[in-house]
């Protein structure tokens, strides 16, 4: 109940939907509670008065039948259509909820996440509230009115066979109730089953180059049918309680039949009860049970829609590892200078990545980091752009930490080209000015040139506005990765992070590249992951990392001079001396 009403808090700006809904249920409820009534005046009338008198009552019942049933229509269309114009948007907001509490929250989060779980979360199990909303509830209101406004129609009309059609409800009641306790777990296996499937659909159908290459089709066709499989009987277990559930209700609720026509036969047969009170005493049982046995369908609703909830404000309920501090800072635009302060950082606690890391990177300096694989050139960066905190020490940008500035002021002030470019499936134009608002044509194209893209964008089939598919499908590495350079050219921050900038590309490109940096050097600060020791020849200062340390830092030719790491490094590359 705590997640429901929690739920329905967030229906707060459909409660008019909600409202006018929820009255027009009360009235159909009304109608159907009338309709019984008045076949027992007509068999009242029929048994009773003359031919003559009969007549005119009988038409007076037709015209409150016709009013009744018309009415019952009108506010059905308005239950049904209102009810869920409020539920498809209380979905539609929730996604929207859920997708932004996913942007918000840290790298760290993501490390044991599959994107297709996560794409379940956010779409199919808030899915699960429209059910909630446009049928659960309703019904479950509607069918408790029904029994309580019949069981007093029961009451009024004959108390002794009353109380015997009530002798099955305990066990319907328990039933419902263990029931519900029993299904609930199965319907979250479903849904976990689902998010499975479409976990490896999404990491399948991104990967496909790689399933075709090694010709692993029939592998990960035998991966996919097993998932679906096990979701399919996920399903199928729960529906086969269902199944067993639902004719025990009704085999219940037909003994309360079985009573009315016994002891209520005796009764009119012995002139204790009108037969027009037996006729309606039966029609009232079939509203009465009627409901009873809709209550089962409710509770797999209900269930379902708990189950999605549960897993929706699970997401929710997670606290970003990395955010704003109460007096948090918003830089309008930064010089550029960053410090690193014995820096310590480590994913796992058992495995440190950087140990005591200590740097600064001037304004307008250009510094590169370089060292074998897996030394932490890359978590440097990703500190900077805090994507993480350090565990012990203190980044700061022009002397202010980093942790008491703005998550998005810090990153206004930074744009980062990364070796895995990703680029969206959209224009050129498009996705050259992401980073950046209100950009013209001209600043696009300007941009590009720096990066030198133009040459190969104006040969494009539509040029600037030619659709690159998904990740930039239709391009080379080289062109994605200098589309990715023009980007951050256009977004024009104080500091720009290359990381790995050239990696993907040819000797050519490299070099047309290297004079883009270059051409940016000066103007902003610039750090410089690479590998190619080519591409950090000119840096004002390269620092060289080994097991998370600094073991070595100055400039190419100071470095080259004292015979360390770094010389190891370049001779392993050009087999030369400089």
């Amino acid at each position: 109940m705590k997640n429901i009403i929690r739920l329905l808090k967030y229906a707060r700006p459909y409660w008019g939907y909600l409202i006018i809904s929820g009255v027009s249920l009360l009235l159909i409820t009304g109608a159907n509670l009338v309709s019984p009534w008045l076949i027992r005046e007509l068999m009242t009338i029929l048994t009773v008065d003359s031919v003559k008198q009969s007549m005119s009552k009988v038409w007076y019942l037709v015209i409150i039948l016709i009013v009744t049933y018309c009415l019952r229509a009108v506010f059905r269309y308005l239950n049904n259509y209102l009810g869920h114009v409020a539920a498809w948007k209380l979905v539609s907001d929730m996604r929207v909820i859920v997708y932004d509490h996913l942007q918000k929250l840290s790298l760290r989060y993501y490390h044991d996440k599959q994107t297709g779980q996560l794409m379940s979360r956010t779409v199919n199990d808030t899915a699960t509230f429209e059910l909630l909303i446009a049928h659960a509830v309703p019904d479950l209101i509607t069918n408790v009115l029904v029994i309580v406004g019949v069981t007093v129609i029961l009451f009024v009309m004959n108390a002794s066979l009353a109380l015997l059609t009530l002798i099955p409800i305990p066990f319907l009641v328990f039933g419902g109730w263990y029931f519900a306790k029993k299904i609930r777990p199965n319907f979250n296996k479903a849904q976990k089953d689902l998010a499975v499937l479409n976990a490896t659909l999404q990491d399948n159908i991104s990967g496909m180059k790689e399933i075709q290459v090694f010709n692993q089709q029939p592998r990960e066709r035998k991966r996919i049918k097993r998932n679906s499989d096990s979701y399919a009987n996920s399903v199928l277990y729960a529906l086969k309680q269902s199944a067993i559930f639902h004719p025990a209700v009704e085999a219940f609720s037909s003994f309360g039949t079985v009573i009315v026509v016994g002891f209520g036969g005796w009764l009119a047969l012995n002139n204790r009860l009108p037969v027009a009170d037996v006729v309606a005493f039966l029609l009232y049982l079939n509203l009465f049970y009627q409901p009873i046995t809709t209550l089962a369908r409710v509770t797999e609703d209900l269930q379902q829609a708990i189950v999605g909830a549960e897993r929706v404000f699970e997401v929710l309920d997670t606290e970003p590892d990395i955010s704003d501090s109460k007096d948090a800072i918003n830089l309008s635009q930064a010089k550029g200078e960053i410090e690193f302060q014995n820096v310590s950082f480590h994913y796992l606690e058992s495995a440190p990545v950087l140990k005591e890391v200590s740097f600064t990177a001037k304004q307008g300096e250009m510094v590169a980091l370089v060292g074998p694989t897996g030394v932490g050139k890359t978590t440097v960066i990703s500190l900077i752009a805090r994507f993480y905190d350090p565990v012990f020490g203190s980044i700061l940008l022009d002397g202010i930490d980093l942790k008491k500035l703005s998550l998005t002021s810090l990153r206004n002030q930074i744009s980062i080209v990364l070796q895995d470019v990703f680029l969206f499936n959209g224009t050129v134009a498009e996705n050259i000015a992401y980073g950046s608002k209100e950009a013209s044509q001209e600043d696009i194209i300007r941009a590009a040139m720096i990066a030198r893209a133009h040459d190969f964008i104006v040969e494009l089939p539509e040029g600037y506005d030619t659709v690159i598919g998904e990740r930039g499908v239709k391009l080379s590495g080289g062109q994605k990765q200098r589309l990715s350079i023009a980007r951050a050219v256009l977004r024009d921050t104080p500091i720009l992070i290359l990381d790995e900038a050239t990696a993907a590309v040819d000797v050519e490109t490299e070099a047309k590249i290297q004079q883009a940096i270059q051409e940016l050097a000066g103007s902003r600060t610039i750090i410089v992951i690479a590998h190619r020791l080519s591409t950090v020849k000119r840096a004002d200062k390269i620092l060289v990392l080994k097991e998370g340390r600094i073991v070595e830092s100055g400039n190419h030719q100071e470095l080259l001079a004292k015979g360390g790491l770094y010389k190891q490094l370049y001779e392993v590359q050009f087999k030369v001396e400089d």
